[in-house]
């Protein structure tokens, strides 16, 4: 596993100064404190510090072990990380077609279920992440998110 923890760690700490590169080209906002960048250079910000943590806890098992890196190979199952990929597939094929509000609370759902999460924590966690990232971006950002066939009822 730590090989390709530190695999994934610097790939994402990659992504992350791509993001935050690209970040800085975008437009100011007329009339906002913060540009059209603001938000990708927080994610950009994230994947950097996981990217830089999953390097760490890879040196860090590897200097324990004194096996010189290990064998590379996952431990874990990879049924969830499948169903997570998935789901993130899923949300693209639908999302316009059914809604946000329909796919997102089933893509969370599935993904909970996938990781062993009981269905008693994982409907209420879907359905609050799901209003709280509708109201992020549709009354924060206004950044509209596709209603699909809820659009009569809008």
């Amino acid at each position: 596993m730590r090989r390709i923890d530190r695999a994934i760690g610097v790939a994402l700490a990659l992504l992350a100064a791509v993001v935050l590169w690209t970040s800085r080209s975008f437009p100011a906002v007329p009339g906002q404190k913060v540009g059209a960048g603001f938000l990708p250079a927080i994610v950009g910000a994230g994947l950097l510090v996981c990217g830089i943590g999953l390097v760490l806890r890879s040196a860090r098992s590897s200097g324990a072990a004194g096996d010189g890196g290990g064998s590379g190979e996952a431990t874990g199952p990879v049924g969830p990380a499948l169903v997570v990929l998935g789901g993130v597939l899923g949300y693209i094929l639908l999302a316009d077609r059914l809604g946000f509000l329909i796919v997102a609370p089933l893509v969370l759902m599935t993904a909970f279920r996938a990781l062993g999460i009981s269905w008693r924590a994982s409907v209420p966690w879907a359905l609050a992440g799901t209003l709280v990232v509708h109201v992020a971006f549709y009354k924060l950002l206004r950044v509209p998110l596709p209603w699909g066939v809820l659009r009569p009822f809008y």
